[in-house]
């Protein structure tokens, strides 16, 4: 827990953010849907609106100054995004795509297509998010590959013997959420990495729930990818990274084709530009990426163990406050040990049902199957409401929270 010295200035920081002063019916707007978007600060949307107001421009392709100013600053943004998440490699290590999900594709593309085949095996887990358990399953199919899955225990953590078990010499990639958006589980990829990497093969995290919220280092955890979204930690939609380690991004073929990828092209064949421009086909995402590094930047500035110290303050205080009433079921490892997020429902209340009634009291949170629907078939509900909290969320939110279920609760009693 934080120390009042380390305690974030919550309503400084809220006051970078004018749209937690929206009303609905005079009711201040309680924004506690973060883990599918945060909002933008206003040092971040600055940088967007100077983009397009003073050297908007396509990269790489003019010698004008605007495309030059342009071309530097989507550059830098890489080494930016490099320097958050601890990639020495620069930004020949960090390729820009449009989210997460076209992170997870360009891999399975781009490498499962050539390297899996009948016999090779790609462990998940039960709580992976549907952009990687989808694209590996599919893949999968294409290449005549076995997908397997870690189950989880019943506090809602990954049984690691059974992973043990799992990853073999049959396995070629191991692809796990870090942070899972529904249970809140802190998966312990460090250890996941080395159980792959001792049968030579590959790990993929997906960082979507933990590179907004707390320090991530690459190559601490040994990752060989890793992909996150910019718009679940303080930046613009539109804009994802991959992260890959040089070696494999090399020898790896294109995902997408055309121009900006390419070094040569003749009418009979054509080769690849230099990392990480040779993935990023086409007129990228250029405001959005410089847009990110201002995000990393504020982040940063704040400093990523006060922002993991406030959101396991919450989180605690919220699974507390839901827990302590008996017909509210909190799904994941307990309080004190978990991401930024509460996934509930109430005993005679539809997930549907109680988030629209939430929103008549300006509170909006999640519902649904939060794109885990196996891991939903798992825990015997069909949905979930789900709390998710970041940097500009307080207590006296989560108090509102728990009024709201209570308005609910009347109604449907």
């Amino acid at each position: 827990m934080s120390t009042q010295a380390d305690a974030l200035d919550v309503e400084r920081i809220r006051g970078d953010f004018p749209i937690l002063q929206r009303e609905f019916d005079g009711t201040q707007l309680v924004y506690l849907d973060n883990a599918a978007t945060t909002q933008t600060p206003e040092p971040v949307v600055e940088t967007i609106v100077d983009y397009y107001r003073t050297y908007n421009a396509n990269v790489h392709r003019g010698i004008h100054q605007l495309s030059q100013e342009a071309s530097i600053a989507y550059e830098d943004a890489h080494d930016r995004v490099a320097e958050f998440i601890g990639a020495s490699g620069g930004r020949e290590e960090i390729v820009f795509t449009k989210n997460t999900t076209e992170s997870m594709n360009l891999v399975a593309y781009a490498w499962g297509l050539a390297e899996l085949g009948p016999g090779d095996e790609v462990v998940l887990t039960e709580m992976e998010h549907h952009a990687s358990l989808v694209t590996w399953q599919q893949i999968a199919k294409r290449t005549g590959a076995t997908c397997k899955y870690v189950p989880i225990t019943d506090e809602g953590r990954l049984d690691m013997d059974a992973a043990a078990e799992l990853i073999t010499d049959d396995t070629k990639m191991v692809s796990v959420v870090h942070v899972s958006n529904t249970l809140g589980t802190i998966n312990p990829v460090s250890e996941l990495a080395d159980l792959a990497h001792d049968h030579d093969a590959h790990i993929f995290v997906d960082g979507a729930q933990s590179v907004p919220n707390r320090p991530v280092d690459v190559e601490a955890i040994d990752a060989d990818f890793l992909a996150f979204s910019g718009h679940k930690m303080a930046g613009p939609t539109g804009i994802g990274v991959l992260y890959g380690k040089k070696h494999l991004l090399e020898t790896m073929e294109p995902y997408l084709y055309g121009g900006e990828m390419i070094l040569k092209v003749t009418f009979d064949d054509a080769t690849w530009n230099e990392l990480p421009w040779k993935y990023e086909a086409g007129t990228p995402p250029i405001c959005q990426g410089i847009a990110l590094a201002a995000a990393c930047d504020y982040l940063d500035d704040i400093g990523m163990e006060r922002i993991e110290r406030h959101e396991a303050d919450l989180a605690a205080y919220a699974h507390d406050r839901l827990t302590e009433q008996d017909d509210v079921e909190v799904y994941g490892p307990p309080g004190d040990d978990r991401g930024g997020l509460v996934a509930f429902n109430v005993d005679g209340v539809h997930a549907h049902d109680l988030s629209s009634i939430l929103n008549d009291s300006a509170v909006a949170i999640r519902a649904g199957d939060h794109c885990t629907q196996p891991l939903h078939d798992v825990l015997g509900t069909a949905a979930s409401a789900r709390a998710s909290f970041y940097v500009y969320n307080t207590k006296a939110e989560i108090d509102k929270l728990v009024a709201a279920v209570d308005d609910a609760r009347q109604l449907f009693a």
